[in-house]
């Protein structure tokens, strides 16, 4: 299922475009909208547990370990 996200920070991000290309890196500003599925799991940091998300976009692109704080449901 696809959610609107909104990106609540400024970010630079990883985009997965496929497994033959390299990473491609983007700047993400504040108030970007984007529909996205949304897979969550948790990381350990060295402060202790962290809620992240991968993000699958419509296009077909993936950013991985974004964390929660930095977007919102608007859906």
């Amino acid at each position: 299922m696809y959610h609107v996200i909104e990106f609540t920070e400024a970010l630079t991000l990883d985009l997965e475009v496929s497994a033959k290309h390299p990473l491609e890196r983007i700047a993400v500003h504040p108030g970007t909208r984007q529909r996205a599925q949304v897979r969550p799991y948790v990381v350990e940091t060295d402060d202790g547990p962290a809620e992240v998300a991968d993000l699958f976009f419509q296009d077909g692109t993936a950013a991985r370990g974004i964390r929660f704080a930095s977007f919102a449901f608007i859906d």
